[in-house]
């Protein structure tokens, strides 16, 4: 019977009071100065990224060497590696190249003495009044060349047919009768 209020024991017995479980990790605690001063950072490995293999430029040189059948572009894919072409090259802690620089470049500071003197109002209303002589000359432009389409219809509405004589048609022997006086 297990004592009242404790769990069953069993049947192995413990380690002395001097046994330690796990590994034994020994640590530096020299307080704040130790964590300022010795930071525990971690180097990282380079990282080379393998580029998948390009079928299309190895299907290219294949053809270029004179392969024809599947059987030797199988041959040819097995023994010649060409593999893509890494568009980032800044991407895994690559290294820039010299002169390339990042971000977008400031923009100039605008003068002051442009704004007190409304100068940028001014050249706004120049774009305006440009901008609308050109709208004028362009609706002339289409006023004159007819924005309606001539066809049939209006060409004889305003080209109306000369009106012809009415004749009567007379047989031939009663053209030579005179009129009764």
């Amino acid at each position: 019977q297990p004592e009242l209020g404790k769990p069953k024991r069993n049947c192995y017995s413990l380690p002395g009071p001097d046994f330690t479980y796990g590994i034994y990790m020994p640590k530096r605690d020299g307080g704040v100065p130790e964590a300022i001063c010795h930071w525990d950072s971690v180097k990282s490995k380079p990282y080379k990224r393998v580029m998948p293999r390009d079928f299309v430029a190895l299907g290219c040189k294949a053809v270029d060497e004179g392969c024809t059948t599947a059987r030797e572009f199988a041959l040819y894919y097995k023994f010649k590696d060409i593999r893509c072409k890494d568009k980032n090259i800044l991407r895994y802690g690559g290294k820039a190249p010299p002169g390339m620089t990042f971000g977008k470049p400031s923009r100039p500071s605008t003068p002051i003495f442009d704004i007190i003197q409304h100068r940028y109002k001014e050249l706004w209303m120049e774009r305006q009044r440009a901008r609308t002589v050109v709208q004028h000359v362009v609706k002339k432009k289409v006023g004159t060349l007819g924005a309606v389409r001539e066809n049939r219809t209006t060409f004889l509405r305003t080209h109306p047919l000369p009106v012809k004589e009415e004749s009567f048609w007379h047989p031939q022997r009663y053209e030579k009768v005179r009129a009764p006086h």
